[in-house]
């Protein structure tokens, strides 16, 4: 690879793409501390805050999503297209990268499309078992494909794929090994299983009006929770940290903590969280948020279900279906760690590093 690597990585949105990004491009400088990187994102999202706290540079485009409904963001989509073509084909003349890495969000479409008519590498990173529209249209134009989940054949040109995994927190990966310096940092009693609650980043109401419904069925069944509700919901239900066995957080900074010490999770089917909890390989039931594009949180955790390495319940059918699956899973000990082993068997702890291996293959070596 070129001594003087120059790379542009472009996600955003959500954290999902966000932080898949960022530890694509710590490997990166790992790899070549005199790299120069760039990020492109949408100039109104959260990687315009996320990126620069992790030490990097960020440019901003004018660009959105459409919406499902006819608004008047939809009649700016256009326009706001036009500009943002037209600003990244002059990031990419002014920067000069060497390839360009997109890992999902606005702001790749224009990023990738226009390096591909520079006639420069590019690398699509799509962390879904269901790709979204963008990187559909994106694929005829990148040079590799890098996934998470196999089968993606069905969407992407197959000589384009290679299967990497999503990349991951690097402290998850001796999750095993911190058993007990989680129950310490949380003060939890040993004798007790503990089930972890994760609603995302910014908290799911359905997942927490669930536990809040469970609390005394939670607790007749000896479990002790660490519940994540998340930053918009913490004041409404902090309240339950008075009871012995509950424990509630807006958002937990030690994830690899909250994993070591749990038994079972509850969680949504993010990307990033399927590819964690893999490397965490504990029992999960995962809740996928129905509000999201192409459903892709249900089709993230099914195709972990039908490899009878998780359990799947959907929102609609949780008022009836919750307590007769979850508490008798609780209790069923070989059903718990016939699903730990099988998740574990779904995990890629050196996606990250795959996935820079395949960018390495792209640039030709200065002779």
């Amino acid at each position: 690879m070129k001594k003087d690597l120059r790379v542009i990585i472009s996600g955003g949105g959500t954290g999902g793409h966000i932080y898949p990004a960022i530890s694509i491009a710590n490997e990166i400088k790992l790899r070549y501390p005199s790299a120069e990187i760039l990020f492109v994102g949408a100039q109104d999202r959260m990687e315009m805050q996320k990126v620069p706290e992790a030490g990097y540079k960020i440019e901003g485009l004018w660009i959105s999503g459409l919406q499902r409904r006819l608004t008047a963001k939809n009649l700016l989509f256009p326009v706001k297209l036009v500009k943002s073509l037209w600003k990244a084909r002059d990031i990419i003349k002014k920067f000069r990268p060497d390839v360009v890495i997109g890992t999902g969000g606005f702001a790749s479409g224009p990023l990738l499309q226009m390096a591909h008519r520079e006639k420069i590498p590019t690398v699509i990173q799509e962390q879904n078992s269901y790709p979204g529209i963008t990187n559909k249209l994106l694929a005829g134009g990148a040079n590799v494909i890098c996934t998470a989940y196999p089968g993606m054949e069905r969407f992407f040109p197959a000589e384009k794929i290679v299967l990497t995994g999503n990349p991951v927190r690097q402290d998850l990966l001796d999750v095993a090994n911190k058993r007990e310096e989680a129950l310490a940092f949380f003060g939890i009693d040993p004798t007790k299983k503990t089930v972890l609650v994760l609603g995302g980043s910014l908290g799911a109401r359905m997942i927490n009006r669930l536990v809040e419904e469970n609390i005394k069925e939670f607790g007749k069944n000896d479990l002790q929770l660490i519940w994540q509700t998340g930053s918009l919901y913490y004041e409404e239900y902090k309240k339950y940290a008075e009871k012995n066995n509950v424990q509630t957080f807006a958002f937990l900074k030690r994830m690899d903590m909250a994993y070591a010490a749990a038994d079972i999770i509850i969680s949504r089917a993010g990307a990033g969280t399927v590819s964690e909890l893999c490397i965490v390989g504990k029992p999960v039931v995962f809740i996928p948020s129905p509000n999201v594009a192409e459903d892709h949180q249900t089709k993230n955790a099914m195709a972990v279900a039908e490899k009878d390495a998780a359990v799947v319940l959907s929102e609609s059918h949780l008022e009836q279906g919750f307590r007769s699956i979850f508490f008798p899973l609780v209790e069923a000990e070989d059903k718990m760690q016939s699903l730990s082993k099988n998740i574990k068997k779904l995990a890629k702890p050196f996606a990250t590093a795959n996935i820079v291996d395949e960018v390495e293959k792209l640039i030709t070596p200065v002779s």
